[in-house]
């Protein structure tokens, strides 16, 4: 292996670990303190262990294709993000499926942290990608 694949994505794995920490303590606080009367179909933590890997898988991908030579990562990184999104509705299928009474609660608390995480993505691949090799 490279030894750029492997300082990048050892790099990143810390950083999306300390940022999925900081999110999901965030969201678990405001989660305990503003919505106490709402009963959630996903608990939180599977919300941030599915985008966790996912962040991961994506970056891995761009990672690795990048170490390989392939500087022009851009379609790579949208194919991705379309699976990401559809990996997402699967996730949610069996909440939408469902007979559960309020649905919303728990969409937002799912796309909220999509988004944070996508930002976070974007930001990453950006950044090693300014980086002369």
């Amino acid at each position: 292996m490279n030894e750029q694949f492997k300082s990048r994505q050892l790099s990143f794995l810390l950083q999306n670990l300390v940022v999925s920490l900081i999110l999901f303590g965030v969201h678990s606080y405001l989660i305990s303190y503003l919505a106490t009367d709402f009963n959630l179909f996903f608990p939180l933590w599977q919300i941030y262990l599915f985008h966790f890997i996912i962040t991961t898988a994506l970056y891995t991908v761009i990672n690795f294709k990048y170490s390989n030579g392939k500087t022009d990562v851009f379609n790579t990184f949208m194919v991705i993000t379309f699976l990401k999104m559809t990996f997402a509705i699967l996730f949610l299928l069996p909440l939408l499926l469902s007979d559960f009474e309020n649905k919303q609660p728990d969409v937002f608390n799912f796309f909220i942290p999509y988004f944070l995480y996508l930002f976070f993505e974007v930001y990453s691949v950006t950044q090693f990608l300014q980086k002369k090799p």
